[in-house]
This record gives structure tokens, sequence and C-alpha cells, in this order.
């Protein structure tokens, strides 16, 4: 399928916003009405521009998000789901193993084992630093934060 070039800022609009709000309730219409299209005509120009339907790369974000956490953090993995927007730890902990190939606990695990230091999940929680940890999609630095 051949998108028309006119859609795609707009394509880029809506896998933008699943990047950012990736921990929110999105679906498919949130996202075409980011587009400013028919969800049927944003699901398959979507498709075509990046490979894969937009459920699944919002999935593959918010695992990479989970991923990131369960390094970084002392989170538990029922927190961390809830922190990347599944709102079942099964449906999480399925995707999960299906994209990474391990359990959710089982990465946790493997990470704490080389004894790096991890960021209290207290501290993740009060600073709300969840959403400000490193990210190795966009490359981007958490921005600095300003103590009194």
């Amino acid at each position: 399928m051949r998108v028309p070039d006119e859609l795609l800022v707009p394509l880029r609009r809506a896998r933008d916003l699943a990047d950012r709000s990736y921990a929110e309730p999105l679906d498919l219409g949130a996202l075409a009405a980011e587009a400013g299209v028919s969800k049927y005509h944003f699901l398959r120009c979507f498709s075509a521009v990046y490979g894969k339907t937009p459920a699944l790369y919002l999935a593959e974000r918010r695992i990479e998000r989970a991923q990131d956490l369960l390094r970084a953090t002392n989170l538990t993995v029922t927190e961390v789901c809830l922190l990347v927007g599944y709102s079942s730890l099964g449906s999480f902990s399925a995707k999960f193993r299906q994209l990474v190939g391990v359990s959710p606990s089982a990465y946790q695990a493997r990470w704490a084992a080389t004894g790096a230091p991890r960021i209290p999940g207290c501290y993740v929680f009060m600073h709300g630093l969840s959403d400000r940890l490193p990210d190795p999609a966009t490359s981007e630095k958490p921005p600095a934060q300003e103590h009194p």
C-alpha cells in the first residue's frame, strides 16, 4: 500500500503520542484521532509505514520501558506493570515473555544478580521519575532536576 506523503506527518504525530503517553490508556481511536483519519485507514497506513500495527508498536514501547524499570529500580513486577500502562499482571507478563523471551521476574532477577546499584522504588514514586529514566528508544537524557 502506498501511503500519501501528506499523511506521513500525521502518522508521526500519532506515533509520537504513543511514545510520549505509552502509560496512558491509548487505543486505536485515540491514535487515529491524533492523525486525523478514521481508525481503519490509520491502521492500514500505520502498518504500511512502520511495518507493525499500532497495538504492537505501543506494546513494544511499554515493554521497553518495563525493561528499563526492571533493570534500574527495585520496583516490584506489579508496580512496573501498572507504571507502563497495563492493568493486568497476566497480560503484562505474557506480552513481556513474548517480546523479551523470559518472564519479567526472571529478567529482573538476572539484572539484580549483577550487583549494579538500583534506584529505590520509593524515590521513583516520590519524585515521579518513572517516566524520566533513561530511554533507549529516544536516546534523550532525563531532564535535569533542580534541588533547593
